[in-house]
């Protein structure tokens, strides 16, 4: 059972953050970001080619914390792999002692830096789910006998801000039906949107995770609220970033502290997603009361 597993469990509060694998090959400052989060947070989400941006892949980053004590959430997206690529990955995964494992469709590669790549989805999120568990029942999906079967603790992702959220609500009720055990949100900045989507959402009784991404500036809100399905930042939040730049992550970091102070209630626990800023993390959690 992974720690992860063991504390929602438990039904105690959770903290995980995320980083992102380097484009190359040099893995050492990540690694000694993630160190750096290590003691205080109860897993590391490592992404799958975010944004459909070439990168060192999640799996190899993946079993590089492992080794370094830490304990991962091997995010697996269904862009760039078919079913036997997936069900081979979700095995590796296994064998290298990985339990938590995030399953995403992931984005299409047209809004990454190769949009000539063809994208494959095979499956999506919620099939990935259903192969996790047909491994774990000891078959493949063409229903072969396997020499050992896996075990994972299996998260899936929701979008509380996403407009309209019945979508959502619905697609969260197939993911826990496929096997999903946790959720992990999309960004969310709206405290009473989220208090309305996780009165619905508490009837599936299954834990959520807060996610939040560190603001840098208005621009990149502004971005996000285009391009980012799923994702709102309000006006007012905006207005909050438009400050001079050397004083941007003390503003970012107000902005998180008060958002996970209005909603660490109403969750079971928050997921950080620092985009680069993992040295804020730390300082974020000890004046949230984390």
């Amino acid at each position: 059972m992974s720690l992860l597993s063991e504390k929602l469990k438990k039904g105690e509060f959770v903290v995980t953050s995320e980083v992102g694998p380097p484009k190359g090959a040099n893995v050492e400052g990540m690694l000694e970001e993630a160190k750096s989060l290590g003691e205080r947070v109860q897993a590391i989400n490592v992404t799958d080619l975010q944004s459909s941006v070439m990168r060192v892949g999640s799996l190899a980053v993946s079993k590089l914390l492992l080794d370094n004590g830490l304990e991962p959430v091997y995010q697996l997206t269904c862009r760039d792999r078919n079913r036997l690529a997936l069900q081979s990955d979700l095995l590796n995964a296994f064998v290298f002692g990985i339990q938590n494992v995030l399953c995403i469709t992931g984005d299409h590669t047209c809004l990454g830096d190769h949009p000539e790549a063809k994208p494959v989805f095979d499956l999506d999120s919620v099939s990935l789910l259903q192969t996790a568990v047909t491994l774990e029942s000891g078959k493949d999906l063409s229903g072969n006998e396997l020499d050992g079967s896996p075990s994972f603790f299996k998260g899936a992702v929701v979008a509380p801000a996403a407009d309209p959220v019945e979508p959502q609500l619905i697609k969260m009720e197939k993911k826990l039906a496929a096997g999903a055990q946790f959720f992990q949100t999309q960004a969310v900045y709206d405290p009473k949107q989220f208090e309305s989507f996780m009165k619905k959402a508490q009837t599936f009784g299954v834990p959520v995770l807060l996610g939040l991404v560190l603001l840098k500036s208005p621009g990149m809100a502004k971005f996000m609220n285009e391009n980012v399905a799923g994702v709102f930042v309000p006006d007012e939040i905006i207005k909050e970033m438009d400050v001079d730049k050397k004083d941007r992550k003390k503003k970012s970091m107000e902005i998180a502290v008060r958002l996970i102070k209005q909603m660490k209630s109403m969750c079971q626990g928050v997921h950080f997603m620092p985009l680069g800023w993992e040295s804020l993390v730390l300082e974020i959690m000890g004046e949230a009361g984390l």
